[in-house]
This record gives C-alpha cells, sequence and structure tokens, in this order.
C-alpha cells in the first residue's frame, strides 16, 4: 500500500517514517510512502502557498494552485482515495481503518494556517478529522491514521494474533482493550502491595477470557 502525503512541513515525517514497525514495513515493502512539499509547486521566488482571505478575516488561507499542482504530479493507483485533514471532517474511527487498509493508496492533504481555499472540494474524496479539536496542521492527524491503517495490512505486524482479538472486540462491540499485566506480580509502593489479578495466575482460559470480556 502507498501513503502520499502533502504538506508543507515535508521533516514532520522523517523520524515517524524512520522507527519501529513502519520502517521495517517500510523495508519489507509492505508500504511505500511518498511526501510532497507543496512548496515545490509554487511559481515565485518565496515559494509562497498562503495568502489572505477574500472577504476579510483573520489569518491566512492556503492556495489552491500549489495544492492541485502536487496533487496531478502524484500517479494515482486504480484503488485510492484523496483525504483532506480538518476537523470539519467525518471523525475517524477503527471501521474506517478497515475500509482504508483494503485500498492501494491513501492521499493525505494537510491544511496549515486558517485552512485550505474552499475550491480543493472539487479535488478530494472525503474530509476526516481525528477528533472535535484543532491542531496547527493535518501531519499528526495524517500520522495517526497511518498508525492505524498501515497495521492491517497483512505482515506489518509481528503477531497477528493481536490483530484478531482487536478485530473480534470492533465486530462484536467489546471492549477494544483489556487490563493486561505482566511481572513482577507484586508491585510495591511504599506500604501498598498492588497485585495482578488471581484469575489471570490460574491457568483456567475460560475464567480468563470471561474476566476479560467483563473488564
Amino acid at each position: 500500500m502507498k501513503f502520499n502525503i502533502l504538506t508543507i512541513f515535508p521533516r514532520l515525517f522523517d523520524s515517524f517514517l524512520q522507527e519501529s514497525l513502519i520502517k521495517k514495513s517500510i523495508d519489507k515493502k509492505l508500504i511505500d510512502f511518498n511526501v510532497v512539499n507543496i512548496r515545490d509547486f509554487t511559481v515565485d521566488k518565496h515559494k509562497t502557498v498562503d495568502d489572505t482571505s477574500y472577504g476579510g478575516g483573520p489569518g491566512m488561507v492556503m492556495k489552491i494552485e500549489p495544492i492541485y499542482k502536487a496533487l496531478k504530479s502524484i500517479k494515482k493507483k486504480k484503488k485510492s482515495k484523496i483525504i483532506l485533514l480538518t476537523p470539519a471532517g467525518k471523525q475517524f474511527n477503527q471501521n474506517m481503518a478497515q475500509e482504508f487498509s483494503k485500498l492501494d493508496e491513501l492521499i493525505f492533504v494537510c491544511g496549515r494556517y486558517e485552512g485550505i481555499d474552499a475550491r480543493i472540494d472539487n479535488f478530494i474524496d472525503e474530509k476526516i478529522s481525528i477528533g472535535s479539536y484543532v491542531l496547527n496542521g493535518g501531519e499528526i492527524a495524517a500520522q495517526v491514521i497511518i498508525e492505524s491503517v498501515f497495521r492491517l495490512i497483512p505482515g506489518t505486524l509481528g503477531n497477528i494474533k493481536s490483530l484478531e482479538e482487536e478485530t473480534f472486540s470492533i465486530t462484536s462491540n467489546t471492549n477494544f482493550e483489556y487490563p493486561q499485566y505482566t511481572r513482577p506480580e507484586v508491585f510495591e509502593v511504599g506500604n501498598k502491595k498492588h497485585k495482578v489479578p488471581k484469575i489471570l495466575l490460574s491457568g483456567d482460559h475460560k475464567k480468563i477470557k470471561e474476566y476479560r470480556a467483563s473488564h
């Protein structure tokens, strides 16, 4: 699967793409990334990507021309989707992650300033938000969605059982995560002992499953 990211701050993705399972998945050629600098598609020597808003208002608005040119520079795959990241979009969830993971390509448009010229709506497939709050730009939102989507691609996770349990949780409307514990069995802070629940030490898999389902 390929992820294309249109941004004016491409270096925000440097460490994101060089660590952990994403890096391993890139090395195994399970996923591919193309970070596109929108400034490369400007026509003036200052590489201007924003301007004042028609009708007045605070802040600057990202210009449509360089973003459109950046989009046109991408050779789209057949099963692809262009996503504008905006607080006004549809809220992202796990079901959407599942849907996106079946595509060949995702193209993210990351806005900045007061937003993007509204004519961008003619060139995107979907507007998505990661929550009802405002960030400085769409880059972090793109990373959140990428993290959620790429791990659903076969071969990217070390333990497939983790994914199977998560999938079961979603389809059965049970909790996404249950409380988990590891050694030591007893963790002491001052006079207080914090113990692992006895049921998890019992070896009774049926009861353990019931315990986890209820938490």
